[in-house]
């Protein structure tokens, strides 16, 4: 965690308001040391894992020092190891860039090449691109980089391990000997060192993010796989269900609290938010009374969440992944204090799969999968609930004054029907959401899969597929998006299938080539 504010790092205004409008509160650890290292003009290599925030500490700066160029030439060039990876990117950046007149192109494989070659014709600031769409674009003098003022080399390490060091290097060749020159990586393996020692300025700044050894407590943590479009009705479906009675939900920014608090209290639950944009007094008075028990529900950011310490805390929610894997484990650790069992539920959506288990990986957990709860699932908990309070109430003398008013209900109706209209009434008043379909859960998540055949080999889907078939018992099904590239390929395969796809498939031979398999972290 850091204690410095955006606003503090040296950034445009521009910039600065982009962030504001996007909701981040302050900077991951990786933007608070590399962005200043950035404006002050220096080449640097940032190590740190992914999930933390590096397209912004290489986006701000570089959209901060902008300058479009008399001669309308490309200004920065970003390389990224997947066509996903360079959208995703891509799309950040045009984010960061909202109040900034930059005009950005995404290039990669599987898309119409002469689209892009009509937007480049046109003008473009920032290209975002694999490394082997970019070097055909120069080779066919379509990208020209001699007066490239940054370049940036994003997931490095990943883009050693797909093939692509002599296309990085060759374009590296071709660029701006007066660049400023940013790499990313995880690790450094041996070719990343030389690569730098090569390329970069002799005064560039190392910063790493040390990866601290992060456990969690005796948390009993889960996911859910969702839709997007579905995160808020999944989100209620899972309260109508557990019915937590004193619950911290998580977002990763100050417009994600206020939507969320908004849309809750619209639906008649006990809920307040907290962020940084609340003052002192008001944070304050929202956590006396979710302490004393008037609120149900607090919903907060990371910041905000600084020193609560409520010991009642049933549930933590991730309505959101936090920004940084350290993060989530603070987040956690508000629940199940004082000896007492804890619940961590994470919403997260098919793309958002890889940085979940990242986050296992880092706080070496297991993190087991449910189920979105169906219609039916609500209506039994809530009988159960429902009928567990009748019971209850079966054991005092409270209800007797209702006897004579259920007695003259008796000449008129059945009891049983009496009882059941009562309970519709309790269930119709607890549901929270206006639900139509019985079952919104996510589709069986697929992981995406690196493997080390490719065009060359003549390996088509068709091949592939009965590859998968005879070594891995694989179906159809089992199998989603195929890009067969040149040298290698990617495939999507079914989340619970991949352990033993990659037990059964690596180092067989396909093709007349051994396989090496790897789950690429393009797609997040």
């Amino acid at each position: 965690m850091v204690d410095v504010k955006f606003n503090e790092l040296g950034l445009n205004e521009k910039v600065l308001r982009a962030i504001d409008d996007l909701g981040f509160e302050e900077p991951s650890r990786i933007q608070a040391e590399v962005i200043p290292v950035l404006l002050q003009g220096f080449d640097a290599i940032g190590q740190a894992q992914t999930g933390t925030g590096k397209t912004l500490a290489f986006g701000a700066p570089i959209l901060s020092k902008f300058e479009r160029s008399e001669s309308n030439k490309i200004n920065t060039i970003i390389l990224t190891p997947t066509r996903e990876l360079a959208i995703q990117v891509n799309d950040e950046i045009v984010r960061i860039a909202k109040y900034s007149r930059v005009r950005m192109l995404p290039v990669y494989g599987g898309q119409p090449i002469e689209r892009q070659i009509r937007a480049l014709k046109s003008g473009v600031d920032i290209v975002v691109g694999t490394p082997g769409r970019v070097l055909d674009l120069i080779r066919r003098g379509l990208i020209d980089l001699s007066h490239i003022k940054f370049l940036v080399l994003d997931e490095a390490d990943e883009m050693l391990n797909m093939g692509f060091i002599d296309d990085i290097e060759e374009i590296m060749k071709n660029s701006n000997k007066e660049r400023q020159t940013m790499l990313f990586s995880a690790t450094m393996p041996d070719e990343i060192k030389k690569l730098t020692k090569r390329y970069l300025k002799p005064d560039n700044k190392h910063i790493a993010i040390i990866k601290n050894t992060m456990t969690v407590s005796t948390v009993s943590q889960y996911y859910y796989e969702i839709k997007q479009k579905d995160r808020f009705e999944s989100f209620c479906r899972i309260l109508d269900v557990d019915e937590p009675s004193s619950a911290i939900i998580f977002c990763k920014t100050k417009r994600g609290v206020d939507e969320l608090v908004e849309a809750m209290q619209a639906r008649g639950y006990s809920v307040e938010g907290m962020h940084g944009d609340m003052n002192q007094n008001q944070r304050l008075n929202t956590l006396r009374k979710f302490k004393e028990g008037n609120l149900e529900f607090l919903v907060a950011t990371d910041v905000a969440a600084r020193g609560i310490d409520v010991e009642n805390v049933t549930h933590v929610i991730n309505y959101d992944l936090p920004q940084e894997i350290e993060s989530y484990v603070h987040r956690i650790g508000r629940t199940g204090r004082a000896n007492r069992e804890g619940i961590a539920y994470t919403l997260v959506t098919p793309r958002e799969y890889m940085t979940l288990k990242q986050i296992e990986k880092v706080t070496k957990s297991k993190i087991k999968r449910k189920e979105v709860p169906t219609i039916d699932d609500i209506f039994l908990a809530k009988y159960k609930n429902i009928t567990g309070r009748v019971k209850e109430t079966l054991d005092t003398e409270d209800y007797k004054r209702f006897v004579p008013l259920a007695a003259e209900l008796d000449e008129e109706f059945n009891l049983v029907d009496v009882a059941a209209a009562l309970m519709n009434i309790l269930y119709n008043k607890e549901v929270s959401f206006d639900y139509t379909e019985n079952d919104i859960g996510a589709d069986a998540g697929f992981v995406r899969l690196f493997m080390t055949v490719g065009r060359m080999d003549r390996l088509n889907p068709k091949i592939l597929l009965q590859f998968f078939n005879e070594t891995a018992r694989l179906n159809k099904e089992d199998v989603g998006d195929i890009d067969i590239l040149e040298k290698f390929s990617f495939v999507d395969v079914s989340e619970r299938v991949v352990d033993n796809v990659m037990k059964n498939c690596t180092g067989k031979k396909l093709c007349g080539r051994k396989v090496k398999l790897e789950v690429s972290t393009g797609r997040k």
